[in-house]
C-alpha cells in the first residue's frame, strides 16, 4: 500500500526552507539539533513532519517515500525510533519526567537501524528542570540523532537551548506565495486577501480565522464594542461573551488595538489589518488619547499570558475588568 498521502508535506510557501533541509541531509551536513521558529498560523509544524518523515524514511526522494516499512509505521501513528514530547493534556507545560525519557531514549540502539528522532512541542513549554535535564542530550546525542524542536516563542528558551540547536527562523510568505492555495481553501481571491489581512499574514491563521465559528466570535465582539459605544453596560456584555473563548477574546481585542493605535498615530487607514472595522476605530480615536490605548493593550497582552500559564483563575473577571476598561476609553 502507498501511504504517500498521509505523508506531511510542507506548506508551499515554506517548499524553499524544505529544500535547503533536503540538501543538508542529502550531504550528510544536517546537525543534530533543529529548532523550527515562527509565529502561529505560518505552517511550520507542517515542515517539522516532513523532516520527521524523511529522517525515518528507508529511500526518500525529495520528501519521505510512503512505500517502506518506516513510512507504513508512522503513518499508522506509531514509530519505535520517534519520541514525540508535548505538554500532557489539559496542560500548558512540559515538566522533566518526559525529558528524562528522552535521555533514555537516545541512550538505545534505533529498532529500526536508522536515526533515532526526538520532537519536542512547543519547545518554549519545557520548565527550567525540563530544559535543564535535556541539555545533556543535546550536548552528547549519539549517532543517528535528530532532534526537532518547534517553536512559536524562541525567546522563551533557554539560550543554553538555542545555543545547540541549528535556528530556522521561519518568516510569514508575501501573499502571491500563499494566494493560490488560500483562495482553494476559502473559495475565492476576495476571502483569501480579506482574512490573509485580518491574520496579519500567516495563512493557516487565515484559514482559521474564516471558520464560521471564528467568525460568529469575531461578529459578536463588534457588536459588543458597538455596543460598549452606545453607552451599554460592560459587566453585562461580559457575561454575553464566552468565557472558554476568552484567549480568542483578548487576541481579537489586541489585534483591534493594534489596528487604533497605527490609525491613531497615522490618520491612515491603508495599514489597517481590519479594514471593516475603521468606524469603531475612528470612533475609538476620538475619544482617547493614544497613550491610554497603549496601556490598555499593555494591559490586554499581560492577561493573555497570565491565562496561558495558569496565573488567573477567572476568566469572567478578567473579561469584565477588560471591557469595563474598554468602555471608559470609548466614553472618555
Amino acid at each position: 500500500m502507498d501511504v504517500r498521502h498521509a505523508m506531511a508535506e510542507p506548506m508551499p510557501w515554506l517548499m524553499p526552507r524544505w529544500q535547503e533541509l533536503v540538501r543538508l541531509m542529502d550531504s550528510a551536513r544536517l546537525p543534530h539539533a533543529v529548532l523550527l521558529s515562527g509565529p502561529r498560523g505560518l505552517g511550520k509544524q507542517t515542515l517539522a513532519e516532513a523532516l520527521i518523515a524523511r529522517a525515518l524514511c528507508a529511500a526518500p526522494g525529495e520528501t519521505a517515500c510512503g512505500h517502506c516499512h518506516g513510512c507504513h509505521m508512522l503513518a499508522a501513528g506509531y514509530h519505535p525510533d520517534l519520541l514525540r514530547v508535548t505538554p500532557d493534556e489539559g496542560k500548558r507545560m512540559i515538566r522533566v519526567d518526559p525529558i528524562r525519557q528522552v535521555n533514555a531514549f537516545v541512550s538505545q540502539t534505533a529498532q529500526q537501524g536508522g536515526r533515532r528522532v526526538i520532537e519536542i512541542r512547543p519547545a518554549e513549554a519545557m520548565n527550567v528542570a525540563a530544559s535543564n535535564a535535556l541539555l545533556k542530550s543535546l550536548e552528547e546525542p549519539g549517532e543517528d540523532t535528530l532532534f526537532v524542536l518547534v517553536s512559536d516563542m524562541p525567546s522563551h528558551l533557554l539560550p543554553t537551548i538555542r545555543s545547540r540547536c541549528q535556528q530556522w527562523s521561519l518568516k510569514p510568505p508575501a501573499l502571491d506565495e500563499c494566494l493560490p492555495w488560500l483562495s482553494r481553501e476559502l473559495g475565492s481571491d476576495e476571502e483569501a486577501r480579506f482574512w490573509f489581512r485580518a491574520a496579519g499574514g500567516l495563512p493557516l491563521a487565515a484559514r482559521e480565522l474564516a471558520e464560521p465559528g471564528s467568525r460568529s466570535l469575531r461578529q459578536q465582539l463588534h457588536e459588543t464594542f458597538d455596543a460598549l459605544v452606545r453607552g451599554a453596560e460592560p459587566v453585562a456584555e461580559a457575561a454575553r461573551l464566552d468565557r472558554q473563548a476568552i484567549d480568542a477574546i483578548l487576541w481579537y481585542g489586541i489585534t483591534w488595538l493594534e489596528d487604533l493605535i497605527r490609525l491613531g498615530l497615522s490618520g491612515e487607514a491603508a495599514e489597517l489589518r481590519n479594514p471593516d472595522l475603521a468606524p469603531l476605530y475612528r470612533q475609538a480615536v476620538k475619544n482617547a488619547r493614544v497613550r491610554d490605548w497603549f496601556r490598555l493593550l499593555d494591559y490586554a497582552r499581560e492577561q493573555r499570558r497570565l491565562l496561558a500559564e495558569g496565573g488567573n483563575p477567572n476568566p469572567q473577571l478578567v473579561l469584565e475588568a477588560w471591557l469595563v476598561r474598554w468602555a471608559a476609553l470609548l466614553r472618555s
